[in-house]
């Protein structure tokens, strides 16, 4: 349920409302706005209907309705207003397409500081790089895991461009938070429940990559848990899915931008590095991605690809990227007009 109060309703018809819906056996989740306060409604433990009509009557409620999504937090139903994640000097979801580049792993210092400073200039506001990396076989490279955290941490530092990282286990992210500034969920952990919940407290913006087999109301479920435990800033990455198409890594299902946009206020990412698993193919996905209204990428870029210790067909060159981006260009000004009308 969602229980709109009238504008600037008083403090205590606010509390009054809480206190009504823990009597019916639900839970709340309150967003204050500047000038009126709305209420999810949330839980399995008593009569909707009844509370609905017993909130309707009470003092300051405008309107309380009834959510048919299952996922009630992420849902438009939920929010109108697109969420907008502040992170560095970017604004996910807002007026601006947020580029997010880098390597697939964080290799060494002179891998990483060089490939930072060619993304910032060529136009990216934040830097990909795994520090732990979930690998098919056991026997790949890893990542450098605490290494490899710190050393993104120089990058920042050095370049002022903001970090996205992989988290792989909820016992990882408290280290991971601490040098991150969005907390990355890879494609094979969308489902990892334990993980989502620590990361609905964890204090950082989270990126949710859909998994591999997964619908859009199982990726929608998924970041449900996490603004369910109290992390509202979750952005979602369609990272292409595994159908039985063999002339690509994966099959880049961009009509997922739109269905995401029609159904959530949550902003949306497009990683095509990970969709299409070739070079040559990544600028053309990613004008699709500008004209099909996402709110950012996030593009894989090596120094050498050919020397890359994973990922290195998909990555583009720093003087690949510089030119994509330059492509980009009349794409991104009619996506800017488009947005701000």
């Amino acid at each position: 349920m969602i229980i709109s109060m009238r504008p600037h309703a008083p403090k205590h018809e606010v509390e009054h409302v809480c206190e009504r819906i823990h009597e019916f056996g639900f839970r709340v989740h309150s967003i204050v706005g500047e000038e009126r306060v709305v209420i999810g409604v949330v839980g399995t433990g008593g009569d909707v209907t009844s509370c609905l009509e017993s909130l309707e009557a009470t003092p300051g409620v405008e309107r309380a309705v009834r959510i048919t999504a299952p996922y009630k937090f992420v849902s438009k139903e939920f929010r109108k207003e697109r969420t907008v994640i502040t992170v560095g000097k970017a604004a996910i979801g807002g007026n601006e397409f947020v580029t997010m580049a880098g390597p697939c792993s964080v290799e060494n210092e002179k891998q990483i500081m060089e490939t930072a400073y060619a993304v910032a200039e060529g136009g990216a506001k934040i830097l990909r790089g795994g520090a732990f990396k979930p690998r098919t076989s056991p026997y790949d490279f890893q990542g450098m895991e605490g290494e490899g955290l710190k050393l993104l941490a120089k990058a920042r530092e050095a370049t002022g461009l903001a970090i996205v990282t992989e988290v792989m286990s909820d016992r990882d992210v408290e280290l991971v938070a601490e040098y991150a500034d969005i907390m990355q969920v890879g494609a094979r952990n969308m489902q990892n429940f334990a993980m989502l919940k620590v990361l609905g407290k964890c204090g950082r913006p989270v990126m949710l990559k859909r998994g591999l087999s997964a619908t859009i109301k199982e990726l929608l479920m998924s970041a449900e848990y996490i603004v369910a435990h109290g992390n509202p800033n979750v952005m979602l990455c369609e990272r292409g899915i595994r159908t039985f198409e063999t002339a690509t890594r994966n099959t880049c299902d961009i009509s997922a931008v739109p269905v995401l946009n029609e159904l959530t206020h949550l902003p949306v990412i497009i990683d095509p590095s990970h969709a299409v698993g070739k070079r040559s193919l990544v600028p053309a996905i990613c004008k699709a991605a500008v004209a099909v209204g996402a709110d950012g990428m996030i593009v894989e870029v090596h120094p050498c690809p050919e020397k890359a210790v994973s990922d290195g067909a998909q990555s583009l060159t720093i003087e690949g990227f510089h030119a994509m981006m330059k492509q980009l260009q009349g794409y991104l000004a009619l996506w800017a007009s488009e947005r701000t009308a």
